[in-house]
């Protein structure tokens, strides 16, 4: 008698137990509501429509939350999401929510942050100074702050000299600095048939690398236009 208790005792407590595990398995599964399945679909939407037109940024997608109020149906075949080309450059989308279930639909909107990891201050800089591994680092920065264009390479600023007083942690962008600035003596590298020639110069206008500047040949005081190749130098194709 006393092993058949046991038996339904076990049985019991299995059963028991079966039926707790469903229930908290029901409610986790219910916890997902459609107005957040909504959220998180357009969320992701937006970060995959963005991740292949913005190179090297990473993108962070804040979605409005959609009020409670607002009936959001079932749909078996899964919601629809679109956002039209000119709406995926702004900095706020507006995303249309659908279901081909029934004609059931809603806008819904996101914020949309774009960082680059760039080159920034380290310390504040004076104008005049030429930037050294020293006083530059890499940090992530909200695109839509950059008017400019910005560096990725932390070497390639190297020498430069600031135009302007820059603030701890600032991007650099192109028109704070220059490689060659206007009245620096530099080389004129000209380029013929695989051979050099190399003369003395003065810039007449600030240019970073890869700039056409006009400088004058210090020899002949002709003007003529040079590609940056330095803070030394720059270079003429004939």
């Amino acid at each position: 008698m006393k092993n058949i208790n046991n038996k339904m005792r076990i049985t019991f407590y299995r059963s028991f137990t079966s039926l707790v595990l469903g229930l908290l398995s029901a409610q986790c599964y219910g916890a997902t509501t459609n107005h957040e399945r909504v959220e998180e679909g357009a969320k992701q939407y937006l970060i995959n429509q963005l991740i292949d037109t913005t190179q090297d940024t990473n993108i962070d997608v804040d979605i409005v939350k959609i009020d409670d109020r607002i009936n959001i149906p079932d749909c078996p075949t899964g919601f629809q999401y679109n956002a039209s080309q000119e709406a995926l450059s702004q900095s706020y989308i507006s995303v249309r929510v659908s279901c081909k279930n029934n004609e059931w639909y809603l806008f819904t909107s996101g914020q949309v942050t774009r960082t680059k990891e760039i080159v920034v201050t380290q310390g504040a800089i004076s104008p005049g100074t030429v930037l050294t591994s020293s006083n530059l680092a890499l940090a992530k920065v909200d695109v839509r702050r950059l008017r400019y264009t910005a560096f990725t390479d932390l070497d390639s600023l190297i020498g430069a000299r600031m135009k302007r007083r820059i603030t701890d942690g600032q991007a650099i962008q192109s028109n704070m600095l220059c490689f060659v600035c206007k009245g620096d003596r530099i080389t004129i590298t000209a380029e013929v048939a695989g051979m050099e020639v190399k003369t003395a110069g003065i810039a007449q206008q600030d240019g970073v690398v890869g700039d056409n500047i006009k400088v004058i040949n210090a020899s002949s005081q002709k003007a003529v236009i040079a590609r940056v190749a330095s803070p030394e130098e720059v270079v003429i194709h004939l």
